[in-house]
This record gives structure tokens, C-alpha cells and sequence, in this order.
């Protein structure tokens, strides 16, 4: 392999993400828990979510957006003040969460830094993932930062575009198959999966990847026996 970029995945791949995503739909469920069951409020915020996707984007302040749209019709346009209040303190609560690095991230990044031009390519809000990456203390060993609208081939290429490296020269590691993976190998790129304990439902797939350039890995540390 002849590789001159490393990305990496932010969310569930460098820290934690998911778990409070699923703590705040928790809390949702709570608050309008007098109106439908838990299963059901999950499955119509879910509905919400992946509807304004295209117009809102991935992020925390479209999550917020969702969770006020699928109140209201939930609640048939009956939802209290007070409780819309209460969505946007969750919102707001869930963009100060502490930042957790996962095990391993670190000291791979340290290991990697100066033997390739590394950079992060996440999907999310651009303002959150760059407090996320300054208060974590890990900008300092990236080249560059993509927070990008989507994560289909046409956006990989565009990234690979902006470095001016071809497909065989990029390395992609995530904890999503579906974004961090399929598109990669699609246009001739090499990835790594490092699966994380939970999944958001929009980023599973059924299938499995068998590929010449793709590995399944336990730990994020794992990678410098690949690279080192």
C-alpha cells in the first residue's frame, strides 16, 4: 500500500457519541411518555430524524429540531410550552456532554502523527465536532478536519479532491460500515471497521463486506499493525 492519508471517524470512533444519543431519547420518551409507548415515541422521533435529514443534516441541533416536530405530532399540536422547553434544555444538555475518548485513541493517533497526513472525516454539526475535537485535546495531531453534509461516495471523492491524493493513497477507519466503509471501497479507497457497542439504527446495514481492502479490527490500536 502506498498511503498518504489516514481519516478517521469522530463519533464512536475517537469518542463517545451514540450512548448519549440514546440517553436524551430516553429522557424524550420520558417526558411524553402520557401519549404513546416508549417503542412507540422511538420509532416516530426515528421517522422524524431520517425525514429532515436532507434539509437539517446530521447533528445535534437537527436531533433537537426532530424531537420539537415529533412532539407536536405526537401530541396533535396539544404539546405544552413547558414541555418544549424542556426538548431544548435535552438539546442544549447533549452539547455539553464531557468528552470521552474511546481506549487505544491516543496513543494511536501519537504513533501515527508525522509518518502520514492525518484527518478527520465526520458527519455532525461543524460547530460541535470542532469544540469536540479542540476540548479532547486530539487537534493538534490533525492535518485537516471534514465535517461533511454526507458520507457517500461522491463526498469521498470531493474530500480526496481537496487533498490531492488518489483513492489508493486514502485510509478510512469508522465504526459505520455503511459511511465509513462501502463508499471508501467504492471508489478504490482502503478501510478499516471498528465496530462500537452500539449502532444508530439509520447506520446499519444487512449485508456483509467482503473486500480485498478491507479489514475488521477489535480496537482502534490495532490499525498500526496494518500502518507501522
Amino acid at each position: 500500500m502506498n498511503l498518504k492519508v489516514i481519516a478517521f471517524d469522530a463519533d464512536d470512533t475517537l469518542f463517545v457519541n451514540e450512548p448519549y444519543f440514546e440517553e436524551t431519547e430516553q429522557k424524550f420518551c420520558a417526558l411524553m411518555s402520557d401519549y404513546l409507548s416508549h417503542q412507540g415515541l422511538s420509532q416516530e422521533l426515528f421517522r422524524t430524524e431520517i425525514n429532515n435529514l436532507d434539509l437539517y443534516g446530521y447533528g445535534i441541533k437537527g436531533y433537537t429540531l426532530s424531537m420539537i416536530e415529533a412532539a407536536m405530532k405526537i401530541s396533535n399540536n396539544t404539546i405544552s410550552i413547558e414541555t418544549i422547553e424542556k426538548i431544548i434544555v435535552l438539546g442544549k444538555e447533549l452539547l455539553q456532554k464531557p468528552i470521552e475518548l474511546l481506549d487505544g485513541v491516543e496513543d494511536t493517533l501519537k504513533a501515527l502523527h508525522g509518518k502520514y497526513k492525518l484527518v478527520v472525516a465526520t458527519k455532525g454539526d461543524l460547530k460541535d465536532q470542532r469544540r469536540k475535537l479542540h476540548d479532547s485535546g486530539l487537534g493538534k495531531y490533525f492535518h485537516h478536519i471534514e465535517v461533511m453534509s454526507d458520507k457517500q461516495e461522491k463526498d469521498y471523492t470531493d474530500l480526496l479532491n481537496r487533498l490531492e491524493i488518489q483513492s489508493d493513497a486514502f485510509f478510512m477507519i469508522g465504526n459505520s460500515l455503511k459511511s465509513d466503509v462501502l463508499p471508501v471501497l467504492g471508489i478504490g479507497g482502503h478501510a478499516v471497521h471498528i465496530p462500537y457497542h452500539t449502532t444508530w439504527e439509520h447506520e446499519k446495514i444487512s449485508h456483509k463486506v467482503e473486500h480485498p481492502n478491507f479489514k475488521t479490527l477489535e480496537k482502534i490500536s490495532d490499525v498500526l499493525d496494518i500502518l507501522l
